[in-house]
């Protein structure tokens, strides 16, 4: 019982820090400075597990499409897609060891493919799908730097975060 309020809370509280990341920013800058969003979702699939980034993007998305319901399907399905695929390929690429460290490099590149695919396919979705937005092809190589800057970027100062502090102390699934 107190193992699963622990998680909760966890994933509350980096839910809701994601949130305020987003809101603070006005749109699109929002967009493309998410490294905050990427830290924390690194962190919680180390912290939480397997399903960690997934729950935290779920509570991150809900808080997220509440303050700017217009966009509320839309953030909400984007934010559980992100933190999937942080979870799947986190877990594909084995980023954490058995001893409880995790690989720099492998979170790294788990996060720097998530945030740059994720990043492109709302762009895609948003411009050719529901066609919300005229193409830009700047704002799609734009879209595509950043998501891979923000990856690489916080993707390693999570891995720093990680091993420079006694987080890996706190993994609830370890």
């Amino acid at each position: 019982m107190v193992l699963q309020s622990r998680r909760v809370a966890l994933a509350a509280l980096f839910g809701a820090m994601i949130a305020v990341s987003k809101i603070v920013m006005p749109s699109p800058i929002d967009k493309a400075v998410i490294i905050i969003q990427v830290v924390f979702l690194a962190l919680s699939h180390l912290l939480l597990g397997s399903f960690g980034a997934t729950s935290v993007a779920l509570v991150g998305g809900v808080i997220t499409a509440i303050l700017r319901a217009s966009n509320a399907p839309f953030t909400l399905a984007f934010a559980l897609i992100y933190g999937l695929l942080v979870d799947v390929l986190s877990l594909a690429l084995k980023v954490k060891t058995k001893e409880g460290d995790v690989e720099p490099r492998k979170l790294t590149v788990a996060m720097t493919i998530s945030t740059a695919f994720v990043g492109m396919i709302s762009y895609y979705v948003t411009v050719y799908l529901l066609a919300l937005l005229p193409r830009n092809p700047v704002l799609e190589a734009g879209i595509l730097i950043a998501g891979v800057m923000n990856g690489v970027g916080g993707g390693y100062l999570a891995a720093v975060i990680w091993r420079k502090t006694s987080l890996r102390r706190w993994g609830i699934t370890t």
